[in-house]
């Protein structure tokens, strides 16, 4: 009732394109707080603050708040009522497009310099889940913790093991180390989504945790072998890479990878192995990346 009346009150309503479901449940509020672990020291950026009860909480423990809001109406009602946060910034424009080191350059912050560090805190749609993520780690400027909303699906793809794999999963665990924090179900949000949601955290190292020599090469490897996942490793990467069937059999043996595995059976350690072992024998245009 109190989203209902707030957008009432501004003439707005949800926005279907924009996958617009505003969470309605205030209890779920701590976790993601608690999650973050702010202290006063902290420097957030917020992703789709929404209607601002979030930012509120964040802004309330934080030195200092940047949110970015795709939707202008929703930024405008952001800037008229949290205009009492001196700390908070609005920001109107696409995450995938902005700056991110511009936004912390803009705020009077230079992210290169050392002990630099910011969280990033965040409900995603799940169109966009994959590309927010891959914005973020893949940026000069990574954050140091990412407490993010996601699709439930989604949240257990970034936790998942050996065994149950995915492409996303070894491009987060590459760059962190993933936990769910709890589940929110789909009646927390306005209007109710079809899906139930959750909270995941991602510890992120300023570092890669794996060193490899080209890491849009690497990820090459890892889309080959993501690209039939029904088939044994050994056949995917002979289809995604155009490599002779016996040069990436010995690769992958040297690796301690069982050739006849399926890829959602290896650890992102495994991976790295694989791609080792491949780049060692091979020339670097024979592992030509493409977008992930």
């Amino acid at each position: 009732m109190k989203i209902k009346s707030l957008l009432r009150q501004y003439g707005l309503y949800p926005r279907k394109g924009l996958a617009q479901n505003f969470l309605a449940d205030e209890t779920v509020l701590p976790r993601i707080i608690a999650a973050a672990e702010l202290g006063p020291e902290d420097l957030v950026l917020e992703v789709g603050p929404g209607l601002g009860f979030l930012t509120k909480e964040l802004a309330q423990r934080a030195r200092r708040v940047i949110a970015v809001e795709l939707d202008r109406r929703l930024a405008a009602l952001l800037q008229e009522k949290l205009a009492d946060c001196p700390n908070l910034q609005v920001v109107t424009g696409d995450i995938l497009q902005v700056d991110i080191p511009g936004l912390w350059r803009q705020a009077g912050m230079e992210p290169s310099s050392p002990g630099f560090s910011y969280k990033v805190v965040a409900n995603l749609p799940y169109y966009i889940t994959s590309a927010v993520l891959r914005r973020f780690l893949e940026s000069t400027a990574r954050p140091a913790l990412m407490v993010l909303m996601v699709q439930k699906e989604v949240a257990q793809r970034l936790v998942a093991g050996p065994g149950q794999m995915s492409l996303l999963a070894v491009s987060v665990q590459f760059y962190a180390r993933p936990t769910l924090v709890s589940y929110v179900p789909a009646g927390a949000f306005y209007p109710r989504p079809k899906v139930d949601s959750a909270i995941v955290r991602l510890a992120v190292d300023r570092e890669p945790r794996y060193r490899v020599a080209d890491s849009a090469s690497f990820f090459r490897v890892v889309q080959a072998g993501f690209g039939q996942k029904r088939k044994q490793l050994k056949n995917a990467l002979v289809a995604g890479l155009e490599r002779p069937a016996q040069e990436l059999v010995a690769a992958l043996t040297a690796a301690g990878v069982d050739p006849q595995a399926r890829a959602q059976n290896l650890s992102v350690e495994e991976w790295v192995r694989v791609y080792e072992r491949m780049a060692s024998g091979c020339s670097p245009a024979s592992l030509t990346p493409r977008s992930i």
